[in-house]
C-alpha cells in the first residue's frame, strides 16, 4: 500500500456523491470486481467465514485470519481495499489498537471496527467503552505515516434494535472521538439513511439493499456504499440454483447464461508475484 493509494481512498469520501465499494470475498472476484472498474474494494467478514465453511459474528475467524485473508485481497489488486474487522476481534480498546496497526500493516487503506460482542445474547457493547474502542484505534491510525480510513460502526439496527436515538449517540461520539467515515448498517429505509446522514458530520456510509438504490442513497447524502456480503451470497445463491437444477431436472441449461471460460480466464494474472 503506497501513500498515494491510501490518499485516494481518503479523497474518495470527499467527492459530491457516493462512491460504491463492493466486497470480494477471494482474489479472484477481487480481480473481476476490478476489472469492472471500481474504484475501491472492501473484505467481506460473512464472504470470507463461508469460504471457510463457518459462521459469520460469532467468533470463528481469528484475527490473524482475517487480516491475512485482507492482505491477500490487498495483493490481489491495484485498488485501495478496506478491511471488515468486525468487532476489532475483541471488546477492549488494547483489541482494537493492535488490530488497525496490523491492518495497516498488511497494507489496507482503511478498516471499520463494530461496536458488537460477538456475543448474539448481549450483542451491543456498553456506550463508553464502544467510544473508548475507537479512541483507541484513532490513536494508532494518527500514529501511521499514510492516511488510513477508519469507519466506526454503530450495530443497533443489525441487531433489531431500532433506537435511532442511540444509534445517532454513538455515531457522534465516534466521530468526536476521531473516526473519518461513520456506519449504521441495517438502516433499510430510505428515512433512516437520511436520518443517520443529516444527523452526523461525517462521511456516512451505507449499506446497500434491495429496497434501496444508489440514487436514492446520493438524495440521502451518503458518501460511499458498501455491498457486505450481498455479491458473495449472490455467487452462492447462484451455485445452489445450479446444484438444484442438476439435481431436481437433470439439465445443465444454467450452463448456457454462465460467463465463459475464456473471459474470466483473461481477467485473472498467470502467477502471482513472490
Amino acid at each position: 500500500m503506497t501513500s498515494n493509494i491510501a490518499a485516494d481512498f481518503a479523497a474518495l469520501h470527499q467527492g459530491d456523491g457516493p462512491f460504491i465499494m463492493p466486497n470480494p470475498w477471494d482474489r479472484g472476484s477481487a480481480r473481476i470486481l476490478e476489472h469492472m472498474g471500481f474504484k475501491a474494494l472492501a473484505t467481506t467478514s460473512a464472504g470470507y467465514a463461508f469460504a471457510l465453511g463457518r459462521r459469520d459474528a460469532e467468533g470463528g475467524v481469528s484475527r490473524a485470519e482475517a487480516i491475512g485473508h485482507a492482505n491477500e485481497i490487498v495483493q490481489a489488486t491495484v485498488l485501495p481495499v478496506n478491511g471488515d474487522l468486525e468487532n476489532g476481534f475483541g471488546t477492549t480498546p488494547e483489541h482494537c489498537a493492535e488490530t488497525i496497526r496490523q491492518a495497516a500493516a498488511a497494507g489496507l487503506a482503511g478498516c471499520s471496527i463494530e461496536d458488537t460482542t460477538a456475543d448474539l445474547s448481549d450483542p451491543i457493547i456498553d456506550f463508553t467503552l464502544a467510544v473508548e474502542r475507537i479512541a483507541a484505534a484513532v490513536e494508532v491510525v494518527r500514529g501511521l505515516d499514510r492516511p488510513f480510513v477508519l469507519t466506526a460502526r454503530a450495530e443497533n439496527f443489525l441487531y433489531g434494535r431500532r433506537d435511532m436515538d442511540d444509534t445517532l449517540r454513538r455515531l457522534n461520539a465516534f466521530a468526536d472521538a476521531g473516526a473519518d467515515v461513520l456506519y449504521a448498517p441495517g438502516t433499510r429505509k430510505i428515512e433512516q439513511v437520511r436520518e443517520v446522514c443529516q444527523g452526523v458530520t461525517k462521511p456516512v456510509n451505507v449499506l446497500a439493499t434491495a429496497s434501496l438504490t444508489v440514487a436514492e442513497i446520493a438524495d440521502a447524502g451518503a458518501k460511499r456504499i458498501s455491498l457486505g456480503s450481498a455479491f458473495a451470497l449472490a455467487a452462492l445463491r447462484g451455485l445452489m440454483a445450479a446444484a438444484s437444477e442438476v439435481q431436481e431436472k437433470g439439465t445443465f441449461e444454467f450452463a448456457a447464461d454462465q460467463p465463459g471460460f475464456a473471459e474470466i480466464n483473461a481477467i485473472m494474472v498467470g502467477r502471482d508475484p513472490d
